[in-house]
């Protein structure tokens, strides 16, 4: 017995809790699909894309989703910056399949940018904030990305590698005062304004991109302890999968102190 407890440790075994969590009809029952020609075992009832985790989010609205230091922002308020991004990254031309590049540390417009790229359709390259210029230079270059949204320290670090990134069309940059020099610049709060205005923003209408579970969605970087980091492709299903299993990671615990999910 655990002090405090009223059931031993473990209540129920790994297994039995897999059994119980993964069986048919529950939330976290598995099925075999084909994917790319591979039998596989997936979660069943794992949204089918980042779209779908979007929407989601979205049935949150009116409660807090972001906090940071004085910024606060909605599941709404979120949603509605996150579909402005989207707007403009198509008016810039960014389509499916294009690279975006995502350089910032963790803020609220992360997210932001992750999602508005993911819905456009765009593969989405988060780079390591702690990158050198020539580590944030030769992963531009090597992932081909059309766009990049970076915050004003990853600017600045980046300036002058810019003109060796010739795909780069468009850089959003965040939290940074002053002018650009650089023509493909500009602030990213001429797009979506401030976060604790986002709230404020117009209700704009979701991408008409279509999205499967097998579409391109990310490129991770390597760390590069033996040479040049390599990108690593990864899909919508890829990452709706982390959120099933961080889920059922959680019930299983819950099962194993002997108490409910």
């Amino acid at each position: 017995m655990i002090e405090g407890r009223k059931t031993a440790w473990p209540a129920m075994s790994i297994a039995a809790a897999y059994d119980l969590l993964t069986a048919r009809g529950a939330r976290f029952e598995v099925e075999e699909v084909v994917v790319r020609g591979v039998p596989t075992k997936v979660w069943k009832n794992a949204p089918a894309t980042l779209r779908d985790v979007f929407l989601g989010g979205r049935l949150f609205g009116p409660r807090t989703y972001i906090v940071y230091e004085n910024d606060r922002a909605t599941f709404d308020a979120f949603g509605r910056a996150v579909l402005t991004l989207a707007a403009e990254l198509r008016r810039q031309g960014v389509a499916k399949g294009d690279r975006v590049a995502l350089i910032m540390r963790n803020l609220p417009e992360w997210p932001v940018a992750f999602f508005a790229a993911a819905l456009v359709g765009g593969i989405v390259v988060p780079m390591n904030a702690w990158w050198t210029a020539p580590e944030l230079e030769f992963a531009l270059i090597d992932s081909g990305a059309s766009a990049a949204i970076v915050d004003g320290e990853r600017f600045e670090r980046l300036a002058q590698s810019l003109d060796a990134c010739p795909a780069l069309r468009r850089v959003y940059v965040t939290r940074r005062t002053g002018g650009f020099a650089d023509r493909r610049a500009r602030p990213l709060e001429d797009v979506v304004g401030p976060v604790n205005a986002w709230a404020s923003l117009p209700e704009t209408p979701l991408p008409d991109v279509p999205l499967g579970p097998e579409d391109d969605a990310t490129i991770f970087y390597s760390s590069g302890t033996t040479g040049r980091p390599k990108g690593a492709l990864g899909t919508h299903r890829n990452m709706a999968t982390n959120i099933m299993t961080a889920g059922c990671l959680y019930a299983r615990s819950f099962l194993r102190r002997g108490e409910a999910p």
